[in-house]
């Protein structure tokens, strides 16, 4: 397991071609969660990467991110685009047809679909199946981000599905070696 601290995964994950950056900051104080995002997003704006902020649209706003990303029990999506405005990017986490339907509906300008496998950093998150995703697919216009133990031994079951990227987090930052962590689930996803 790697022992880098966030700014540093986030680094060496941007070197192997995360081409997109969430901070989700679950157990800290949000002045903690502030700094963080700060210095995360000082990273990304250098090398033209979008932050994304989850859940915390008052940190999102305060860091200039690109990005807020919202669950089903989070603020409202609706309420979240009045607060952001039409320029900040809005994702919102889906499982249910129903759900992604009317996040495209509320003005959100990508879904994150999943969990897809079971993963240890979302033990909440309702399981996915791959008929729901196609019928996801199907239904929604809006780019689809899948999430939820993507790895190099899953990735493989959502290519070809319309899937328009994935969302990883053990699979890269536990890694060894980040970066070539990253650059490998990149060509994998890629070929």
């Amino acid at each position: 397991m790697s022992c880098a601290t966030v700014e540093e995964s986030v680094e060496k994950a941007i070197r192997g071609g995360a081409d997109m950056i969430q901070l989700r900051e679950k157990d800290i104080s949000g002045a903690d969660f502030y700094r963080t995002a700060e210095r995360v997003h000082a990273i990304t704006r250098s090398y033209g990467v979008p932050l994304i902020i989850n859940d915390r649209v008052d940190i999102a706003l305060a860091v200039g991110a690109e990005g807020v990303h919202v669950g089903q029990e989070d603020i409202p999506a609706p309420a979240v685009r009045c607060i952001i405005g039409p320029d900040i990017l809005l994702g919102v986490s889906a499982s249910s047809v129903e759900e992604a339907v009317q996040a495209e509906r509320d003005g959100a300008d990508y879904l994150g679909v999943g969990a897809m496998n079971p993963t240890a950093t979302k033990t909440d998150a309702d399981s996915v199946t791959i008929d729901e995703l196609r019928r996801i697919r199907a239904a929604v216009s809006i780019p689809i981000v899948i999430i939820g133990g993507i790895n190099m031994s899953t990735i493989d079951r959502y290519k070809g599905m319309g899937v328009d990227g994935i969302a990883v987090v053990s699979a890269v930052v536990s890694a060894p070696d980040i970066e070539a962590a990253a650059r490998d689930l990149r060509a994998a996803w890629l070929e």
